[in-house]
Order: structure tokens, then C-alpha cells, then sequence
């Protein structure tokens, strides 16, 4: 499925750097229409990359989720709308408390429609009044993605308490809640 817009039976890819991934998959994992999430990293040259080596920032990867989802559904623009309200667009430096490359946040168009739609939307959140600061969120062709170990994926439901005080701790929820409050 890599490397492609569309599957062999109609479904699609999405793959979006949101800072850490553990963080970005509970929110697509609930949603009608999408079929799987895999946290994983993307972006780099680097193949085959473990966490250990990403988690150095030299690969040029980034941690992300890879949704597949049923276009009949849920919409590319659907999913955008998600990844906007999980991230701070505004910080190019990583998100929240983890800093470096492999936490900037990034979406990974794999067509031009895609691209089109990610151009859009950030445009629209850039004019929304939302953010006093210009939205850093690069928009990027996809090269790859390589799922993260196992331990990583579903960590949410793996070990929910320290995920539950990281996503705290680390200043995503409190940003989130007073973010997007009124809405």
C-alpha cells in the first residue's frame, strides 16, 4: 500500500506528522470510515528506521500515523480537519515538549488532490483568526513509511495512564482544550 493515493480495493492513504505519534493515532482510531492507523515514521531517506534512530533527528524522519480510510466515508478533508485540532501548526520547532525535526509537524500528500486539499485547508485555518502566528505545518510530497515497533502501536490502549499523564505533561492536552474550547 505505500507509496500510493489509492489501494487495490478502493481505499486510501493519509499519512500526517503531528509531533508525537502516540498522541495522533486515538483520534483517527474512533472515527467511521477510517480501517486502520499505524504510528510509524516518514518523511527521511533512512530505511528501515527504528525509533532509537529517528528519536536522534538525524534520518530525516518524522513520527507519524498512516490512516487507511473508505473515501466513500470519510474525506481526505475530513481527516485534515482532525489533524489540525491534535497540533499547534504555529511551532516549526517540534510540538510541545518534544523538540527536533522528528517532531515538526508535516502533511504528507500522496497525489495531487491531495496536495491541493492540504493547501487549502491550511489557508483556511491560516485565515480563520484561529492563530496570532503563521502556520509552520509543512506540506510534502510523501516518500515512504515505515511502521514503528510494536510496543508503539495502540499505545493509548496499551498503557493508558502514562499515556493519559504524558499527553498532560507534555502541554498537548491543555493546548488542545484551550484551543479549541469554543467549538
Amino acid at each position: 500500500m505505500a507509496g500510493v493515493s489509492g489501494t487495490n480495493d478502493g481505499l486510501q492513504l493519509a499519512t500526517f506528522a503531528g509531533g508525537c505519534f502516540w498522541c495522533m493515532q486515538p483520534p483517527y482510531d474512533s472515527l467511521e470510515g477510517v480501517v486502520s492507523v499505524v504510528v510509524g515514521y516518514s518523511g527521511g531517506d533512512t530505511t528501515n528506521p527504528t525509533y532509537y534512530d529517528v528519536l536522534r533527528g538525524d534520518t530525516g524522519h518524522r513520527e507519524a500515523v498512516q490512516i487507511t480510510y473508505d473515501p466513500s466515508r470519510i474525506t481526505y478533508a475530513e481527516l485534515l480537519d482532525v489533524f489540525w485540532r491534535q497540533i499547534d501548526p504555529t511551532d516549526a520547532g517540534g510540538q510541545f515538549a518534544d523538540r527536533g525535526p522528528q517532531y515538526i509537524t508535516a502533511i504528507f500528500y500522496h497525489d495531487e488532490a491531495q496536495r491541493q486539499a492540504a493547501e487549502r485547508s491550511r489557508q483556511e485555518l491560516a485565515a480563520s483568526g484561529k492563530f496570532d502566528r503563521p502556520i509552520a505545518t509543512q506540506i510534502l510530497p510523501y516518500k515512504s513509511f515505515y511502521p514503528a515497533e510494536d510496543y508503539h502501536q495502540c499505545y493509548y490502549q496499551k498503557d493508558p495512564y502514562n499515556y493519559g499523564s504524558y499527553k498532560r505533561g507534555s502541554g498537548r492536552a491543555p493546548f488542545l482544550e484551550s484551543t479549541w474550547a469554543d467549538e
